[in-house]
């Protein structure tokens, strides 16, 4: 880079941070749209360590002033009257929020603001002065991504090819392999949708990958065969949700799922009244490590049933000779295990989930399910016979059950600490 460039840069840097003090004191829609592309056009310039130093002229000189927000404060606690409080919520909030407000209303200003974010994460670890900027960021975006605002399309062959290639690109949780493979996952028998917002048309935010099947599936390998044989409509009987990807790291923290998969379900349940179950096939990560460091409940369980149960089970297996990655190195597999391990290893998973999920450190996805509403239903031994699936959960893989007439009832109990489960789940107890 030439020194006229980085002088270039230097300027831009300034121009953008004098641009957005200068954007919150104006009041035409003209000029502030104006001003809002300059600040745009201006940022696009900078490298990224100028970027983070605009990032941090955002955290630090758009705070709220601390006397006004003291003054206001003290108004209200002798009169919390609703005028007092209008204002204290007026005058607390970062004016960073109404600047990136701004930003957001001019063309491609969201994808920008989002990117911005995207960035963001990558580096607030060792920036941990940019917190607010990032607060207030997601803080904005649950409003502007609520999915109230999103619709909801089906993802099919005849998609247009960027979008086709950002599914293959996204899929987080079953690796597409190639064409071909998709291809084979967005046949009859199979669905796929997505979210997208107004302001990024072109941008799947999350996608959700369902199978059409004539029962619970119990195991992975059989739904994602691209040569396995497409299922006729008068055999759907189950949608089996065996996938959910997140598309855009710059929305982390804000809840899409939750919503896709219940407005997926009603959807095919209209599309197919023969469709009884919807239920999810989704893989345990994590299951083994909890298993190697102990299979700890927390120091507060006192179930003591439970925890005998556990220490059984942990004999039973008996990593202490030989450790799960030997094992797995050894040649390991689900079929030739001793009937003794493998009801260990589901018994200690249905703890795992029954059990654990609601506490501190429990499940990413069974906390994501569960909290969403779904039943604990199925623990399913040799479900996922990859490298994968061997190593995070020792092939397990669990159903979880979406009742729509009982979604909110099981959600609440959730939140209560308590993990609805099966009979099935129950048999293992």
């Amino acid at each position: 880079m030439t020194i006229l460039q980085k002088i270039s840069q230097v300027r831009s840097l300034s121009r953008a941070i004098n641009a957005a003090k200068k954007i919150l004191t104006e009041r035409g829609e003209a000029n502030s749209t104006s001003m809002a592309n300059d600040i745009l056009g201006q940022y696009r310039l900078l490298n990224e360590d100028q970027k983070i130093s605009f990032y941090h002229a955002l955290a630090t000189k758009f705070n709220p002033d601390p006397s006004i927000v003291l003054k206001v404060a003290q108004e209200y606690a002798q009169d919390p009257n609703g005028k007092n409080l209008i204002q204290l919520t007026k005058v607390t909030e970062a004016p960073r929020q109404e600047l990136l407000r701004r930003i957001n209303r001019v063309d491609g200003g969201t994808k920008e603001i989002v990117a911005m974010r995207r960035h963001l994460i990558k580096i607030l670890d060792k920036q941990p002065d940019l917190k607010p900027l990032d607060y207030d960021l997601h803080h904005l975006f649950v409003s502007w991504f609520n999915p109230g605002f999103l619709k909801m399309h089906r993802v099919d062959w005849r998609s247009p090819a960027h979008i086709l290639e950002k599914i293959i690109q996204h899929e987080a949780v079953h690796e597409i392999d190639g064409w071909d493979d998709l291809r084979r996952r967005l046949q009859p028998d199979r669905r796929c949708f997505a979210f997208f917002h107004p302001q990024l048309p072109d941008e799947p935010l999350i996608f959700v990958e369902v199978a059409l099947v004539p029962e619970v599936s119990s195991a992975i390998g059989p739904l994602v065969n691209k040569k396995s044989e497409t299922v006729d409509s008068s055999q759907f009987k189950a949608a089996i949700f065996y996938s959910i990807s997140n598309c855009e790291p710059g929305l982390k923290g804000v809840s899409l799922g939750n919503f896709l998969i219940k407005r997926v379900a009603t959807y095919l349940k209209n599309e197919f009244p023969s469709l009884k179950t919807f239920v999810t096939l989704s893989p345990i990560p994590g299951f083994m490590d909890w298993v190697i460091a102990g299979a700890s409940l927390g120091d507060n369980f006192t179930e003591q049933s439970v925890l005998d149960k556990v220490a059984k089970y942990l004999e039973q297996i008996n990593l202490k000779k030989q450790s799960w990655p030997e094992k797995l190195s050894n040649g390991w597999h689900p079929d030739q295990a001793p009937a003794e391990e493998k009801n260990a290893l589901i018994g200690l998973c249905a703890i795992y989930l029954a059990k654990f999920s609601v506490r501190r450190g429990g499940n990413p996805v069974a906390k994501f399910h569960l909290g969403n509403g779904a039943q604990l239903y199925r623990i399913n031994w040799a479900g996922d016979l990859s490298k994968k699936g061997l190593r995070q959960s020792a092939s397990l893989m669990v159903n979880y059950l979406y009742d729509l007439d009982k979604i909110e009832d099981n959600h609440e109990r959730f939140v209560d600490g308590e993990v609805i489960y099966s009979r099935l789940v129950t048999k293992i107890l």
